[in-house]
């Protein structure tokens, strides 16, 4: 164990990619041990990567990247401002708002933070934000792209801990809207203390327009589930449906009626069976190439292999800390590390809700130092069998770990999100970790809530018969 696991701890240090470390850590515990051939590296990595779930992950990426060429996020952003930029400290609200629309496609911190980060960094700056708030409350928000379903880090979770995609992705709604409510909260809090005002006039014919688009958006499975129950078949009323929904949106040219549609065709399709959470990810590429090239015919066939080949830069990368962790990750179940790990766990409580404070202190560790999948991949093999003993479902602590995860984005040193919008901003890191600073504690406060209150995750799961 301490061959493992002290490798892997020296090569980090010295500045080595997490997954090289755990790749050659690995191989030098099996040389040295001699506790299997040295092939079964290759194959246990190769092992890691040959799960039907994972191929959501290069379509999730694919989508996001067509999203930010498809002039979406533009739009997400003018519906944002019409909705909530009329309130007190205007543009703080949208960028959250924003950033939940987002997060109904993406599925990423990363793609939600340079996708609109962009946009809502240099609008809050030219309406007079300090750069420190505008990166703040952007990186904040950005936390809500793997929340809100769909969600990468769920899907590498449902398949390591071998729990339904689909029931996490519903799980992740409600904390998802306590998260944007507190984010919201934070917002007025610092509007209030600054004394600003808003940075659009109130209009009710805007705010109505906006009002309008969600109606739209919620009316639309009504409309279907009315449809079916007069006898029509669900394939020809969604057929029916959405030859509407296109039909008025392209007549008023709506801001994100269609960009909304996008988490309810998503949720919808996965809940009727229609598609697995796998294949939802290809759904959401279709109808993410249709708004680019059909709606709003904003996409070109250079930029669609920009994103094809930025999205195969993406996926080479996670699928490669995937494949090193797998074996990692092996190789402690293999040396009784996680064993050992667990029953040190076990030995200082066997009570669940102490557990889930030292697990918190735990992953929060981890997410600061070690990339999210990779965490991920390493941390259930060890945590798992300690949540099923102590009778945590396995959806919750999905929720818990990953949300911890999220928080780690936010830190150095290997905070991806930290030094996306480091980038964005142009500051330097460490301005731009103080400019954080502030909002881990609306962060801080979803995780306990979330934490230590189990239906906020569990309900809707329960309720649309996906858990029990």
């Amino acid at each position: 164990m301490l061959l493992l696991l002290g490798g892997f701890l020296i090569l980090m240090l010295l500045g080595v990619p997490v997954a090289i470390a755990m790749a050659a850590s690995s191989l030098l515990y099996i040389l040295v041990s001699g506790v299997t051939p040295d092939v079964t590296l290759a194959q246990r990595m190769i092992a890691g990567v040959e799960s039907f779930p994972l191929l959501a992950v290069p379509f999730f990426i694919l989508a996001g990247n067509l999203m930010n060429i498809a002039g979406v996020t533009g739009r997400i952003y003018k519906f944002a401002v019409a909705l909530v930029g009329w309130m007190r400290g205007g543009l703080g609200h949208v960028n959250i708002i924003g950033s939940v629309i987002f997060s109904g496609m993406s599925g990423t911190a990363i793609a939600d933070a340079a996708g609109l980060g962009t946009i809502e960094i240099k609008a809050m700056k030219d309406h007079g934000y300090s750069t420190e708030f505008s990166v703040g409350v952007t990186a904040a928000s950005a936390t809500l792209g793997p929340i809100i379903p769909p969600s990468l880090p769920f899907v590498i979770y449902g398949m390591m801990a071998n729990v339904s995609i689909g029931a996490l992705f519903l799980g992740g709604v409600i904390p998802g809207i306590v998260m944007t409510l507190l984010m919201m909260a934070t917002v007025t809090y610092f509007a209030h203390k600054n004394k600003w005002g808003s940075d659009t006039p109130f209009s009710w014919p805007q705010l109505g327009s906006a009002g309008l688009e969600i109606a739209i958006v919620l009316a639309f499975p009504l409309a279907i589930w009315l449809m079916v129950l007069a006898g029509m078949s669900t394939n020809m009323a969604v057929v029916i449906g959405l030859g509407t929904l296109l039909a008025i949106d392209w007549y008023f040219d709506f801001s994100a009626v269609m960009a909304l549609m996008a988490p309810v065709i998503l949720i919808g399709g996965m809940t009727l069976g229609w598609f697995t959470p796998t294949e939802a990810a290809v759904a959401a590429v279709i109808w993410s190439l249709f708004l680019g090239l059909v709606r709003y015919r904003t996409m070109t066939l250079k930029t669609v292999a920009k994103a094809t080949f930025d999205t195969i830069e993406t996926t080479a990368s996670v699928l490669f800390i995937v494949t090193a962790a797998s074996i990692f990750a092996w190789l402690l179940t293999v040396s009784q590390a996680a064993q050992m790990l667990s029953d040190w766990m076990l030995s200082i409580t066997h009570n669940k809700w102490v557990f889930l404070a030292l697990a918190n202190v735990l992953i929060l560790f981890v997410g600061c130092f070690i990339d999210t999948t990779a965490a991920i991949t390493i941390l259930v093999p060890i945590l798992l069998p300690i949540v099923l003993k102590l009778g945590i479902d396995p959806i919750h602590f999905g929720l818990i770990m990953t949300l911890n995860l999220m928080i780690g984005l936010l830190h150095p040193p290997l905070g991806m999100v930290l030094f996306v919008l480091a980038r964005v901003a142009k500051l330097s890191v460490e301005r731009t970790t103080v400019a954080i600073l502030p909002w881990l504690v609306p962060l801080m406060v979803a995780l306990i809530a979330i934490t230590y209150i189990p239906e906020l995750t569990l309900w809707l799961p329960k309720y649309m018969g996906l858990s029990k």
